[in-house]
């Protein structure tokens, strides 16, 4: 079995502690803002991420079947079929969250 796989690396002399969740469309509309920031000093599973926006959106009983069918991005980079919970995200980074668009 092989480790987690780190998706990102900040810039060198990035000493942010934050992760930055974007989400656009229909994850937005369920969501009710178009983003959340997450502090941590360390990396956090993309899994872990998911859970923490639910968490932050109580009233948005939509947003965890929403997230679940998302398109996830790391810093631009695709998360593709990665086990979300192997996907870890460092601290300055920013994970996007693309529904599926029609045609496409």
């Amino acid at each position: 079995m092989e480790g987690p796989e780190v998706v990102n690396s900040p810039p060198p002399g990035h000493h942010e502690s934050q992760i930055t969740l974007r989400y656009w469309a229909g994850a937005r509309h369920a969501a009710g803002v178009p983003s959340d920031v997450v502090s941590t000093p360390a990396p956090l599973s993309l899994q872990a991420l998911v859970a923490h926006a639910v968490a932050l959106h109580p009233d948005a009983p939509r947003l965890p079947q929403v997230l679940g069918v998302c398109s996830a991005l790391v810093d631009d980079r695709p998360v593709g079929t990665a086990d979300p919970g192997g996907v870890l995200v460092s601290p300055g980074s920013t994970v996007e969250f693309l529904p599926p668009f029609a045609g496409g």
